[in-house]
């Protein structure tokens, strides 16, 4: 059952388009302040009897004072019964907090079952095969994204309104990953070539660099913040990880590759991030405790060539890895012991390289699709549809863009859709920003900014999309401002 704090959004969504009708903005504004307060409240602890209640009388002074919903309760019954399991890693979070038999013996958090995405792929298309054509699923959540959306489409949506900051610190050098820390606005990390990583800050005005984390003797390919930000992890072409102290940019831990290779990407594992998942040159995968530097009894395996990309699933079950033969691998991972083992293989295209993997159980709040986005030096973007508890991938769509040499990597929007519609965005070598909507048959483009002078490599929205960081071949980290609706 979905967390009751979302069930009340819910029905205040449902009735949020009585309210106010002719100012639009007030009633996106409102939604969105119930929805703080009640993630607030949700951490208050209160009993679940008593939340349920809140719901019941909640939902009954919305009908007196508006008049009944218009929508048959059938409907809502079916939809409802369908999709279930809209979760955010707070719906997750209040889920074990409600129930303390989802925690084990130490109090860590036991993994949670996700279902068969066999069956959920089954269910969504007896969804989509019943539904008019052009209409979503009237499920409790897309609505209320909608309604904090407001009246805007998805190309109103994501209009940008121009430059909010350059960071050029790191010019002459690419700058190969970017990324806003976890649930944050303003805190941005970006590593280079050069071997150091920037920790930015963008507000208060003026945008700072806070520090520059140096160590490695050669160029920095990857990193990766942690649940908490207080730490990351990055990998370097001089055959080490780094563990790094973001409060004081202090280096914990230097571990060398088990097998001495140039490191590649890395990825923390999204429940236990006492354990980080590296990819290197010599073609294998390490899982590695960087609280002990060594890395982990039976999660080490070889693939068909140097591993560039990598990106769980987010119950942390299912992990993917990308190398530069066009391969694609599924692997299963063991919550307990950190074993991997090899389910799948893709071939994407013999010869092009997978640059780039992202992982999402809900492409948008419309219906349950886990999916996976994939870049490789074809020209494309491609979506793929995850078909069972392997990681089976099926070919959903591809976008085009220019990628033909360079490690093009592109991210899905982190609200997932607060309208009809769901939107990704991607780096190119046309020096370009893309946005597409994935839902859209024809005419996907849905943005596009221009400003770099070199091939965009990496793409990172912060937590509320009003903020969107780019960097390129050059060294250069944009930061765009989103329109203010």
């Amino acid at each position: 059952m979905a967390a009751v704090w979302q069930q009340v959004l819910a029905v205040d969504a449902r009735y949020n388009a009585y309210r106010t009708p002719t100012f639009p903005q007030f009633r996106t504004q409102y939604i969105r302040r119930r929805s703080q307060l009640l993630r607030e409240n949700a951490k208050a602890g209160h009993p679940p009897a008593l939340r349920r209640q809140y719901l019941r009388l909640r939902g009954q002074l919305l009908g007196q004072r508006y008049g009944p919903l218009s929508e048959p309760g059938s409907a809502r019954a079916y939809s409802n019964s369908i999709i279930r399991s809209s979760r955010t890693t707070l719906d997750r979070m209040e889920d074990f907090e409600d129930d303390p038999r989802a925690l084990g013996a130490r109090g860590h958090r036991r993994s949670v079952s996700r279902g068969s995405y066999q069956l959920q792929a089954q269910m969504n298309r007896a969804v989509y095969e019943d539904r008019p054509p052009g209409s979503v699923v009237p499920t409790s959540a897309a609505e209320a994204s909608r309604a904090m959306a407001g009246d805007t489409s998805l190309s109103e949506n994501y209009a940008f309104a121009g430059m909010y900051h350059v960071f050029d610190q790191h010019v002459d050098e690419a700058v190969p990953r970017v990324r806003f820390a976890n649930d944050d606005r303003h805190r941005l990390a970006c590593c280079s070539l050069d071997g150091s990583i920037s920790l930015c800050q963008l507000v208060p005005a003026p945008p700072t660099v806070l520090r520059v984390l140096r160590g490695h003797t050669r160029g920095v390919s990857d990193f990766a913040w942690s649940l908490s930000n207080d730490i990351l992890v990055s990998t370097s072409l001089d055959a080490t990880m780094r563990i790094w102290a973001s409060e004081d940019g202090r280096c914990i831990r230097e571990i060398p590759d088990p097998d001495g290779a140039e490191l590649l990407c890395c990825t923390f594992q999204p429940v236990n991030n006492n354990l980080t998942v590296v990819g290197n040159a010599k073609h294998n995968i390490h899982v590695m405790n960087i609280s002990t530097g060594k890395k982990v009894k039976g999660g080490s395996s070889k693939l068909t060539g140097r591993i560039l990309a990598l990106s769980f699933d987010a119950p942390g079950r299912l992990l993917w890895a990308g190398d530069d033969r066009g391969s694609v691998f599924s692997f299963l991972f063991d919550m307990a012991t950190g074993k991997l083992t090899k389910a799948k293989r893709l071939v994407v295209h013999e010869g092009s390289p997978v640059t780039s993997i992202s992982a999402r159980s809900w492409v948008s709040r419309e219906a349950r699709d886990p999916s996976l986005l994939i870049n490789t030096c074809l020209n494309k973007l491609l979506l793929y549809r995850v078909v069972d508890n392997e990681g089976t991938l099926q070919l959903k769509r591809s976008f085009p863009i220019e990628q033909s040499s360079h490690p093009v990597r592109s991210i899905f929007c982190p609200l997932m859709s607060f309208r009809q519609g769901a939107c990704v965005v991607t780096g190119s070598e046309d020096m370009c920003v893309h946005f597409f909507d994935v839902e859209r048959a024809a005419k996907a483009a849905v943005n596009k900014l221009q400003g770099h002078s070199a091939p965009v490599l990496d793409v990172s929205f912060n937590c509320d999309e009003s903020l969107l960081a780019s960097s390129d071949a050059s060294g250069m980290v944009i930061v765009w401002r989103r329109e203010q609706k």
